[in-house]
């Protein structure tokens, strides 16, 4: 079996815009993976990659999915120390490769690492608050995911909603005072509003400066959130280094690293609880699985950061299955009511929530059927056609 064509495809879909990899062989068995950089700029640059890399891969065996990622982590040189964009291309094409493998053998990709820990995996509900600033409503709005079953809301509270757009961060590492008593009145808001019927993850993108951030980590630990994400930039190694066990809640990190030597460096600072790979850009299926086993050794959890399109959630569950130190994976259940939505799977696994937990699907590769009808319209790179 050989790789006989990739195409890529850009989404516009419900303001993001997944970026979906198709891979071919001469046995008719098609991969699919996604480079998960929907939820920031670089789609354009993801399937630029994508084409630039593709040629490497051709004629490549699907069945030795670690060949191609060394073919392409080891001579495209900005691979090593590069960052989302490289690693995103690299990242869909092992999922697709790691699809094929699952299918051609008629089992799903976790069976490749031992087989799975768990039938099902909690989820957490992201995004059910993007549509408000006010500190009421934004707090508020909490209701809606707790009547729908999820016992775990993550939310960024230094976050602002503006007109076309989805969200727009802290920046310069600080806030107003306005802003920042803003900020606080919303955490403490949202504690009231969900009480003990369900636990609190803040999101914080690195978005603080030192004496503000000491604050809110303050208030966090004062009403016992689950964890506190990103609370220093993802260069700030010394930062989290420096915070390390001072506080009770578990400090996670890692959407913006990338392989096993990105998240040996985060690691190694003593800081990190909960290690956040993205299966669509830290390198790949396997990869994530790797830096799983090293976060395990360190005593540390994982949970796979997931901001993408349902592809990438069957992609994640896959991988997560396969993690001994697994919890909670992150979802966005109202990402689809978005407008200009596109589903790209005829079986997206965010249907099969309930109460707040996802069943692992057991179905060959990553089990996921993708709607290629919906997606042609949106192809934007085929090599067998680019190549004559």
């Amino acid at each position: 079996m050989r790789v006989t064509n990739v195409r890529a495809y850009h989404v516009p879909s419900g303001g993001v815009r997944p970026v979906l990899v198709e891979v071919e062989t001469d046995a008719g068995i098609t991969g699919w993976g996604e480079a998960a950089v929907a939820y920031g700029m670089g789609a354009h640059a993801a399937v630029g990659m994508v084409s630039d890399v593709a040629y490497r891969i051709i004629g490549a065996d699907p069945n030795y999915p670690r060949h191609v990622y060394h073919t392409l982590y080891d001579n495209s040189f900005w691979a090593k120390g590069g960052g989302a964009i490289v690693f995103a291309a690299i990242s869909a094409i092992d999922q697709a490769l790691w699809d094929i493998k699952g299918k051609a053998a008629g089992v799903p990709v976790y069976q490749f690492f031992g087989g799975k820990f768990a039938d099902r995996a909690q989820v957490y509900a992201n995004g059910w608050n993007y549509h408000c600033n006010d500190s009421d409503e934004w707090a508020k709005a909490a209701e809606r995911p707790m009547r729908d079953g999820y016992k775990i809301l993550k939310c960024y509270p230094l976050a602002t909603q503006q007109m076309g757009r989805t969200l727009v961060h802290a920046q310069r590492r600080m806030q107003t005072q306005e802003d920042f008593q803003r900020t606080l009145d919303r955490i403490r808001k949202l504690k009231n509003v969900v009480g003990n019927q369900a636990e609190i993850m803040i999101d914080l993108s690195g978005g603080l400066n030192n004496d503000q951030l000491l604050r809110v980590l303050n208030l966090c630990e004062e009403i016992d959130v689950l964890w506190v994400e990103e609370p220093f930039d993802a260069f700030n190694l010394t930062g989290l280094k420096n915070i390390a066990g001072r506080y009770k809640f578990p400090i996670a990190a890692g959407e913006r690293v990338y392989t096993r030597s990105g998240f040996r460096n985060m690691l190694d600072s003593g800081g990190v609880d909960v290690v956040m790979p993205d299966v669509g850009n830290c390198g790949g299926v396997f990869e994530l699985v790797q830096i799983a086993a090293m976060a395990e050794a360190y005593n540390a959890r994982v949970s796979p950061h997931n901001c993408a399109s349902s592809l990438c959630t069957a992609a994640s569950l896959q991988a997560w299955a396969a993690c001994a130190n697994a919890m909670q994976l992150e979802i966005y259940p109202y990402l689809p009511e978005s407008d200009g939505y596109v589903q790209v799977l005829d079986d997206a696994p965010e249907e099969r929530i309930k109460d707040g937990w996802l069943s692992v699907s057991d179905a060959p590769g990553l089990g996921a059927t993708v709607n290629v009808d919906r997606l042609r319209p949106y192809c934007q790179f085929d090599f067998r056609k680019a190549n004559g």
